[in-house]
């Protein structure tokens, strides 16, 4: 059962699952209040038939569903649609949950209960940094890496590495400053918002797995590869450092 979206006039289609019928109806409610076009599943099977159907810019998406757990609906949207803006609505507080989330695809979450207003706030920052039209650069190699920024693809020895859009703007960041000390207050301002509301473990996280991508397409790749090495600058941030240029 689905509740249909709002005519066309609506600036983003988002897709709302949740089963409580009380937040249902206050999501729907509230975001075509904001000229949002909302369209709201109760279930996890009816969210992956729908976002087949039909184009959606954002996924808000409840974790305690009554068919199938809401991470496995995020992986599997995630792997189809990269660009969608995912945003886990959760009533899981430990902080292994919360990474979890971010490690199925999500791109940010609310803990539940939270205000309509802090959501909005939230979904305005992400969709105005995408909607910002990049400068177009010249790919950046850094040893067997080339990172291109206007294309967003990087590239280890011709082979396309997949990252999450967070781990390609924060690769993109420390590219364009390669060998200088990047604080995490800066890194958070300019890859998610400069009035960011949510915790710093989601750069952990998100610091994690650019990390673990670049590190298996490395070894997947085999041989000797000059990969740049991202340090960690405990108590300030990160450093992205250049590959040593090769010996003889």
């Amino acid at each position: 059962m689905r509740t249909p979206a709002a005519p066309d006039r609506y600036r983003h289609r988002v897709l709302v699952v949740e089963d409580d019928d009380t937040i249902g109806r206050h999501l729907n409610s509230g975001l075509r209040g904001h000229d949002y076009a909302p369209t709201w599943c109760r279930t996890g099977a009816g969210a992956l038939a729908e976002a087949a159907r039909a184009p959606y810019d954002v996924l808000l998406l409840d974790l305690g569903l009554p068919d199938m757990d809401g991470l496995d609906v995020a992986r599997d949207l995630r792997a189809r649609l990269p660009d969608l803006l995912i945003v886990v609505l959760t009533a899981r507080t430990e902080d292994i949950d919360v990474i979890a989330g971010l490690d199925a695809g999500a791109d940010d979450y609310l803990v539940k209960p939270f205000s309509m207003s802090v959501l909005l706030a939230r979904l305005r920052a992400h969709l105005r940094r995408q909607a910002v039209a990049a400068p177009v650069r010249k790919p950046v190699r850094l040893g067997d890496l080339v990172v291109d920024v206007s294309a967003r693809r990087c590239a280890l020895h011709g082979a396309e590495i997949p990252l999450r859009a967070k781990e390609f703007d924060l690769l993109a960041v420390l590219t364009e400053r390669v060998g200088e000390a990047v604080s995490r207050e800066s890194l958070m301002a300019e890859v998610w918002d400069e009035n960011w509301f949510g915790p710093t473990k989601t750069l952990d996280v998100t610091m994690a797995g650019l990390r673990r991508n670049l590190t298996e397409a490395a070894q997947a790749g085999g041989g000797s590869v000059r990969l740049p090495e991202i340090t960690t600058l405990r108590g300030h941030g990160y450093r992205l450092e250049p590959p040593p240029d090769p010996v003889g």
